[in-house]
């Protein structure tokens, strides 16, 4: 257990709130320290312990030439050139049944928060030498134990404070910075093209991607959750319905059997008032919830309570996993016709840039934890102290849901021109199905002018994002060279399509920062020779010098600054740039 060196004895967490008392039925899964498959987290006497990348390899190589069941797949290379892989758990060998369900559990994608990797030891272990390989008789486990590889390497017992174990953690970013949480749609990093890779390999039919929160403090263990969720809005509206009513019921009745306080995710609105209500902390397709709606791949998020001791918090994660395949075993085949009919849809129109919506959506009941209020020494000001004590009051909470502030209307087909072969590859990788040109096409199309975009004064994920209000439609004959593509709507990901190339969205290759070249003027005009044309034109044009004398009465700034004067001019010659702020991906008009 190389990660328990003195060297890295993490602070005394006594600062933290203190955690109720819990013994779970669920214990009854733990392996004695003395058992020849017991894992790390077992083995050590505190429960508080998370293997290293090559401690926890070694464990599942030794588990896969054990077992027949068992075996791992490398899919990917991380930044500092650590494997990133899978381990598959499966009755059918390496051509996978195509009547059994799929399960993909992710842990790691933020490896600080990695009770999915030891829960997952467990759970496969058990499968492969304690009787429970009955759990593979219709359904098929992968596990990735650890995504983010790297960032799990950056290990201390500093890089959570306000987490109860493991007491050495990983960080939440990658070798490269990166929050691969955020990467669902732009695809930026290595760790996210191989798990979509993956995902596309495999088409699984329940995506679980495990967390851990932070936050106010709460009775929960254990809180999960999905987009539309108490069927509000979702892009996957069966899919959502099923998992409302034919997985949470007996989920949640699985994890109290053993123990376990279920609940819906929790995001407090206002820290320092923890009875000002809770949110369903955004909608983006960045997310893993967020991108498994539009792409029609049912996912859970799971956050764990980060106050829970480690131990509570991994054996949950167990129970759930284990249940949520039983449950495909059962109800795989409803799933798969939600999914089949979420796939289907094709809206003319589109919700997108959700934002909080200021009014409450409906009262949660909720049970929360005793606390007070003190002033502090040190913030100058009353701060929460939480007490550890469940409040036999049932809390009500104002939910409050998303809104979109954008409508986008969906096209026939995108056109991608050649030059931007960067895009290209990523929407190949994301799986969308898309036409090549072999030779020149001439196409009428419809392009898009920015009208005064802005660039952030911040840097986000290594982009520097821009937004963009307004754009006006161009109709254009315009030819498209070898090599440029046609990207049809008509196909399952045709939302994500959508969201991905209206610059507008917020999800958009345009707004994560990928066209700034267009933002850019080339060409310009001294003002000895725009001065006298303009004048020319004035002359020349009555209809011209009834629009720039409006203009004058109208915008006083505008009449007294003389090189926007000379501009408007520019703007309406021939020689202005006609592809200054000029989107250069079409739409295909009917």
């Amino acid at each position: 257990m190389s990660q328990s060196g003195s060297d890295s004895a993490p602070w005394d967490q006594s600062f933290l709130p203190p955690a109720p008392a819990w013994d779970g039925a669920s214990r009854a899964l733990l392996r004695p320290a003395s058992d020849p498959w017991a894992t790390d987290f077992e083995r050590d006497p505190e429960l508080d312990f998370s293997p290293d990348y090559v401690e926890t390899r070694a464990w599942f190589d030794r588990l896969d030439a054990s077992s027949d069941l068992i075996r791992i797949e490398e899919f990917g290379v991380s930044p500092e050139g650590r494997s990133i892989y899978a381990v598959i758990a499966s009755k059918d060998g390496r051509a996978f049944d195509p009547a059994k369900p799929v399960l993909l559990v992710q842990a790691g994608i933020h490896p600080g928060e990695i009770d999915g990797k030891d829960a997952g030891m467990m759970l496969l272990r058990d499968i492969a030498h304690y009787g429970r390989d009955d759990l593979l008789d219709r359904v098929n486990l992968i596990l990735i134990p650890i995504l983010s590889v790297d960032g799990h390497e950056r290990a201390s017992g500093y890089s959570r404070p306000n987490q109860r174990g493991p007491r050495i953690q990983g960080w939440r970013n990658t070798a490269t910075n990166q929050n691969l949480n955020r990467d669902y749609m732009k695809l930026d990093q290595v760790e996210m093209r191989a798990v979509r890779g993956l995902i596309l390999r495999y088409r699984p039919d329940l995506y679980v991607d495990v967390h851990v929160t932070d936050g106010m403090d709460y009775q929960y263990d254990f809180t999960y959750g999905y987009n539309g969720e108490n069927g509000v809005w979702s892009r996957s509206p069966d899919t959502a319905r099923w998992l409302d009513d034919r997985f949470k019921p007996d989920m949640n009745a699985a994890l109290e059997a053993q123990g376990h306080i279920p609940g819906e995710l929790v995001f407090g609105i206002d820290d320092s008032n923890p009875r000002a209500g809770l949110s369903d902390g955004g909608l983006g397709e960045r997310f893993s919830n967020g991108w498994g709606s539009a792409a029609h791949v049912p996912t859970i998020l799971i956050e764990n309570h980060s106050l829970k001791p480690f131990e509570q918090r991994v054996l949950g994660t167990y129970v759930f996993v284990a249940t949520a395949m039983r449950l495909l075993a059962e109800r795989g085949g409803e799933l798969r016709r939600a999914i089949a009919d979420d796939s289907a849809l094709r809206p003319a129109e589109i919700p997108a840039n959700f934002v909080p919506d200021p009014e409450p959506a409906y009262q949660r009941a909720f049970k929360g934890i005793r606390y007070e209020t003190y002033l502090s020494p040190a913030s100058g000001r009353e701060e929460i102290r939480w007490l550890g004590e469940p409040d036999p009051e049932i809390w009500s909470l104002p939910f409050y849901g998303s809104r979109p502030t954008l409508t986008l209307a969906r096209p026939e087909a995108y056109w991608v021109p050649a030059h931007r072969a960067d895009i290209i590859e990523r929407l190949r990788v994301h799986g969308i199905a898309m036409e090549t040109l072999t030779e020149p096409r001439a196409v009428q199309v419809e392009m898009l002018r920015l009208v005064d975009p802005q660039v952030s004064p911040r840097t986000n994920e290594g982009h520097v994002p821009v937004t963009v209000r307004t754009v006006e439609p161009e109709r254009r004959d315009w030819t498209f060279p070898t090599g440029s593509v046609r990207v049809s709507t008509d196909q399952p990901l045709g939302d994500v399509v959508v969201l991905l190339l209206e610059p507008q969205s917020s999800e958009s290759f345009f707004a994560w920062g990928m066209f700034h070249e267009v933002l850019n003027r080339v060409e310009y005009i001294e003002g000895y020779a725009i001065a006298p044309l303009a004048e020319a034109m004035l002359a020349a044009d009555p209809a011209l010098k009834a629009e720039f004398e409006a203009k004058l009465a109208a915008d006083a700034a505008f009449a007294a600054d003389g090189d926007a004067r000379l501009q408007w001019f520019y703007e309406r010659t021939p020689f202005h740039d006609d592809r200054f702020r000029l989107y250069p991906i079409a739409r295909e008009v009917r």
